[in-house]
């Protein structure tokens, strides 16, 4: 059995387990064998310890999940977490909560924190987080999780803390009665006018498939967006624009910023150019309204833009007043 590679914190998590492969089972592949032997697990997981060394049949190791068993083999697999089937387990972390009570939280994302598991972030991400906030999340699917923010964009979700509150969430969301407001700093000075909306759905873009685009649906896949732009503040470098998302599709407002020739600053991905004043894309979740979904009470949240995007407005001179920035202009 290959050494094993995870942290000491995982070893009392591993298993292990010795199978006898039936008569029914002789000449199938390894992997499809365990699955049957095995069927509490899913057939890619037992393939990835297959991959890892994590399974001898007759006291040898095997790292091909194609290998045909025999009748009466002796297939000794050792359960260990991967990183797939470690993606919902609990982490603390620091969790920046604007407001809680028992059926929702409100949480004020950083920068930089993934807000779901996927490929590449396993773990760390906000739904770790929420895991180990409140053990009853669990329960909720995604963990509550009803929208979300891109890893670098910093502002306001909202979680809910039990299935019919998601349900509620999902409905206001669906039915627009949630409103989501940003601040975003666009490339070059805003020109024309200081209102504007765009509806251009949005879907894959056919040149770069890690891109989203602005696309049109006679010709190519995608969905209904539409966001609303109003000019906070304009200098010779850029604008200080406030956005208000009317659907929530991945990438909206950096892919409508950019159809309209402002990039976000630092979004490389859409044509953005790096300041050093802010490492990420120059867009924050500043302000999240909606009816609780429990009382009926209006609730509306703000949040201040972090550290980096202040300095990104001090550098290129552009002001806005925390005070009245989400009224009419």
């Amino acid at each position: 059995m290959a050494e094993a590679e995870e942290s000491d914190e995982f070893e009392a998590a591993v298993e292990l387990r010795s199978v006898l492969v039936a008569a029914e089972l002789h000449g199938q592949r390894l992997d499809r064998a365990l699955s049957e032997l095995l069927p509490e697990f899913s057939r890619s997981y037992l393939q990835q310890l297959i991959e890892s060394g994590r399974v001898d049949v007759n006291a040898l190791t095997v790292r091909k999940s194609s290998l045909r068993v025999k009748a009466a083999d002796v297939v000794r697999i050792e359960l260990r977490p991967t990183p797939q089937s470690q993606a919902f387990m609990p982490q603390t972390m620091d969790l920046q909560i604007a407001f809680e009570d028992p059926h929702i939280l409100v949480i004020n994302k950083p920068a930089g924190l993934v807000v779901h598991p996927a490929p590449g972030n396993w773990s760390g991400t906000l739904l770790n987080g929420l895991l180990a906030y409140d053990k009853s999340i669990a329960l909720v699917p995604r963990a509550g999780i009803v929208h979300r923010l891109d890893k670098d964009t910093s502002g306001l979700m909202v979680v809910a803390r039990s299935r019919p509150v998601m349900d509620q969430l999902v409905r206001a969301i669906a039915e627009r009665e949630v409103s989501r407001l940003y601040l975003a700093v666009g490339q070059r000075s805003w020109q024309g006018l200081a209102r504007q909306t765009v509806e251009a759905a949005i879907g894959r873009d056919p040149r770069n498939r890690l891109r989203m685009a602005a696309v049109d649906l006679d010709k190519q896949s995608g969905k209904t967006a539409k966001t609303d732009f109003a000019v906070l503040a304009n200098s010779q470098a850029g604008c200080l624009v406030r956005c208000t998302l009317h659907t929530g599709r991945t990438h909206q407002i950096r892919v409508h910023m950019a159809s309209l020739g402002h990039p976000l600053v630092s979004d490389a991905v859409y044509g953005g150019a790096v300041d050093p004043s802010i490492s990420r894309q120059a867009l924050h979740a500043a302000r999240l309204s909606f009816l609780h979904p429990v009382t009926g009470q209006s609730m509306v949240f703000d949040a201040s833009p972090p550290d980096d995007f202040v300095r990104l407005l001090r550098n290129w001179g552009l002001r806005y007043n925390p005070e009245t920035w989400a009224q009419n202009p």
